[in-house]
């Protein structure tokens, strides 16, 4: 499929997704939500894909931000149509993406873009890396789950600070914080992602898709995480992937898993 805004690049069950507006610094408008919510539609559906990369294009941003222009002039309405949207099309769909998804932030990754980058699975940074959410300084709220996503991964006084501040943290501060797992120069910032992504393709991606539901359910209101651990648990035990790890340990040799 062709894109306007966005490239997609398939090595070896590794897709490669990058962010291609590097003059407006990656910003993300309603086009490009919409085209990265289609590519990874395509994506969950191929079944050689195992794991997504997230990026941005250039050397300066991941994602700046949103497009402001498209809703300045929005009315509470409108307003409130645009988050929920959004959030339903790529950033929840995101989060519950069945395969690993790596955002290899570059850059800046601000707002929407922040956003973004933790609705993925994990994040590796450069270390020329800015993050923060200063949708206040606009007189506006994260709007695309910043303010329940954040304090997950950092803690609420931390994630109230930065929000309240429309501060910037760096990427050695945003490692300290657990925002980002590693930090690395930028040239080296697709290979480390493409180095985890092997790693975890040798694994079974049905078993790494249980983990994904379980994981996130801890985060689900009304929802017993260790209920659906026990019940994802459980369903690995019907798979051929279970059959073929269970029998290639036992046998002492590498597993070779089908998928199913």
């Amino acid at each position: 499929m062709s894109y306007n805004n966005i490239l997609v690049e398939e090595n070896h069950g590794i897709t490669t997704i990058t962010i291609n507006r590097p003059n407006k610094l990656n910003a993300l408008n309603k086009e490009t939500i919409e085209e990265l919510h289609e590519a990874f539609k395509d994506e969950e559906e191929d079944d050689d894909t195992k794991v997504v990369i997230l990026t941005g294009s250039g050397e300066k941003a991941f994602v700046a931000g949103a497009d402001i222009s498209e809703f300045a002039n929005f009315d509470v309405n409108e307003g409130t149509k645009l988050a929920a949207k959004g959030q339903e099309m790529l950033f929840d769909f995101v989060e519950n993406f069945s395969k690993p998804v790596i955002a290899a932030v570059n850059g800046f990754a601000l707002g929407g873009g922040l956003e973004l980058a933790m609705a993925c699975h994990f994040r590796i940074a450069s270390d020329n890396a800015k993050m923060g959410l200063p949708e206040v300084s606009l007189g506006v709220i994260p709007g695309y789950g910043g303010t329940q996503r954040l304090p997950q991964l950092v803690g609420k006084g931390r994630a109230m600070e930065m929000i309240l501040t429309a501060g910037m943290i760096d990427a050695n501060q945003a490692l300290n914080y657990g925002l980002v797992n590693h930090v690395v120069p930028q040239e080296e910032l697709i290979p480390l992602c493409e180095k985890i992504a092997n790693k975890i393709a040798n694994n079974s991606l049905v078993a790494i898709s249980s983990a994904i539901r379980a994981i996130n359910a801890n985060f689900e209101d009304g929802v017993n995480g260790y209920d659906v651990e026990i019940e994802e648990f459980g369903n690995c035990f019907g798979t051929d992937d279970f059959t073929e790890g269970t029998t290639a340990f036992l046998k002492k040799r590498k597993a070779n898993f089908p998928g199913r």
